[in-house]
């Protein structure tokens, strides 16, 4: 393969940024496993901070910072399938 298909062919990364508080507020035991699953795909990139100084919408909803754009929604089981979304997009 030469360096130009391999160029072109090179799946997107998605770049997901969380809040360790606001994932300790709203993540519940029973969705751990599914966003480990989510989070161990190759074509995804996360990290956790102690804390990204959004602290008003962190204390309302489970939110994360993907490639740059913040993502909030109504519960943890909501975030993780707007992640997926976002993931299916950059395909």
């Amino acid at each position: 393969m030469n360096f130009i298909t391999k160029l072109f062919t090179k799946e997107k990364k998605l770049k997901v940024d969380f809040c360790e508080k606001n994932l300790n507020r709203f993540l519940p035991d029973e969705l751990q496993h599914e966003y480990s699953a989510f989070l161990g795909k190759k074509n995804i990139e996360y990290k956790e901070y102690h804390c990204q100084s959004r602290c008003e919408e962190c204390k309302i909803s489970p939110y994360a910072i993907v490639n740059g754009e913040f993502i909030a929604a109504e519960d943890s089981a909501q975030l993780l399938k707007k992640l997926k979304h976002l993931e299916g997009d950059k395909k």
